[in-house]
């Protein structure tokens, strides 16, 4: 049977990245083997669940690139596949297991519960309130609000192999009789993870670390219905530089704030996937390349701490390497950023032809946007100070014999601009560090920019021309 793998989120808010490490090593893994990936909601509270969040999930992962076979949107054989749409599945599962002796119900209200604590702390202030079986064995059924809750057999323990963190045994004792339905019919975590992934045909469940106190009273249940208990891998944390869990103060721990500043989407998952695992010294991936090399013996135990500048220089190696980014789809991806500027008219062509001045710099579409504005703006965006210090009046005739120069070009390549202007010093015994700023404001009204070969190459001879004409005047005025 192809392994079955699933990713149940809580429509409560942004997609974490903690959340997406978690999605993408499940996905991974299904990739690999010829499984399936299915997507669940996990809508049951009520009170914080949105449509909204619920679409930003699915949003970010499409952003992502990790499809699923299963679930919103996509339909499948085991919906529907959100839990709130799935209560009476959950009623028919508590049902067998009452009936069964294995589950009870329980009548006992917050406030009997809470004087029962209340009772227990005064004895013993260090003792841990488990619940101690008020109706276990009653035997009536009132007609009052109830919750259901799972029979513990208290001797013994659970066992099982983790594939990251090898054999876990928990001592039954540890348990007490947990909720499974509220009185309203929705299902606790544990029960309706359990019954959705007994009645969804899930093999392995791969989720945080911090799951793993969910496991043993989860593998109780799937004994309670006699069904295969699946593979289990719990995954290391992702903690902030304090050693804390990641939070969103700790910086952009959103998918889409990823998006908005430039992130490109393979290079998140190469970060993520990093991330509690590792293939030897490799660092650059891309998704192909993970799928080809995941496995869950090169995950390690121990959690890390998140990195902003790893994260960015992973990032920056994917925008510069075409084998990762071709230039095609880097122009593609870099014009929405480019429109935000106000730049709407530019064509994926005009990007490519000025890509290569900028592709090796910058870090991400946002930088690569700004990098390539003044291409494109007609007039650029001049800076005050550099043109106060740059256009002054001595440096007119040099911008205008500078101009004279390039405007002899017949070819307009780089080669030829810059033996053009070499010919220029030389006659006039100057140096390029006499003319090369002035003219730099001029053709892109900044003090940095690539090559001034290139940007003129870029620009083309109109452009280029014009643009000194009217630093020529500037300075003359002056």
């Amino acid at each position: 049977m192809s392994p079955r793998l699933r990713f149940a989120p809580s429509p409560t808010g942004y997609l974490h990245i903690g959340g997406v490490r978690t999605a993408l090593f499940n996905w991974l893994w299904a990739r690999k083997t010829g499984g399936s990936f299915v997507l669940r909601i996990e809508d049951t509270d009520q009170e914080r669940s949105t449509e909204a969040s619920r679409q930003v999930i699915l949003d970010s992962l499409r952003w992502l690139g990790i499809d699923w076979d299963e679930g919103p949107e996509v339909g499948g054989p085991h919906g529907p596949y959100a839990q709130m749409e799935r209560l009476a599945v959950y009623k028919e599962h508590a049902s067998r297991l009452i009936a069964e002796r294995k589950a009870f119900r329980c009548y006992c209200t917050k406030e009997i519960l809470d004087a029962q604590r209340e009772a227990l702390k005064k004895a013993n202030p260090k003792a841990q309130f488990k619940y101690p079986g008020t109706c276990r064995n009653r035997t009536d059924e009132p007609d009052l609000p109830h919750v259901v809750r799972f029979m513990v057999d208290r001797e013994g323990s659970i066992t099982y192999t983790d594939k990251v963190f090898g054999e876990v045994k928990t001592p039954n004792v540890e348990q007490q009789d947990f909720v499974l339905l509220r009185s309203d019919g929705v299902p606790l975590y544990n029960f309706g993870a359990v019954v959705d992934d007994i009645t969804m045909g899930i093999t392995l469940v791969a989720r945080g670390r911090d799951h793993m106190i969910n496991t043993p009273p989860q593998i109780m249940l799937y004994q309670a219905f006699g069904a295969k208990v699946p593979d289990f891998a719990h995954l290391p944390m992702m903690l902030n530089q304090k050693g804390e869990k990641l939070s969103k103060r700790d910086g952009a721990v959103g998918v889409f704030e990823y998006r908005d500043q430039g992130y490109a989407p393979e290079a998140v998952l190469n970060y993520l996937a990093r991330f509690g695992w590792s293939h030897g010294d490799q660092e650059i991936f891309s998704k192909e390349d993970l799928v080809s090399a995941f496995s869950w013996e090169a995950c390690g135990r121990g959690d890390g701490k998140f990195d902003a500048k790893k994260f960015l220089a992973i990032q920056h190696e994917h925008l510069k390497t075409e084998r990762l980014l071709s230039a095609d789809d880097y122009a593609t991806r870099v014009l929405p950023f480019l429109a935000q500027r106000g730049l709407r008219d530019v064509t994926k062509e005009d990007v490519l032809r000025a890509l290569y001045t900028v592709r090796d710099r910058a870090r991400t579409f946002v930088e690569a946007a700004d990098m390539l504005d003044y291409f494109f703006r007609e007039p650029p965006v001049m800076d005050e100070k550099a043109v106060e210090k740059f256009f002054v009046k001595d440096a007119a005739p040099r911008l205008r014999g500078f101009r004279d120069a390039i405007a002899s070009s017949a070819e307009w390549t780089e080669a030829d601009l810059e033996a053009k202007v070499q010919a220029y010093l030389e006659k006039e015994g100057l140096q390029i560090k006499d003319v090369a700023q002035p003219a730099r404001v001029a053709l892109s009204g900044r003090t940095a920019s690539p090559g001034l070969y290139q940007v003129l190459f870029v620009l083309g001879r109109e452009v280029s021309l014009a643009r000194l004409t009217r630093a020529v005047e500037i300075a003359d005025a002056r």
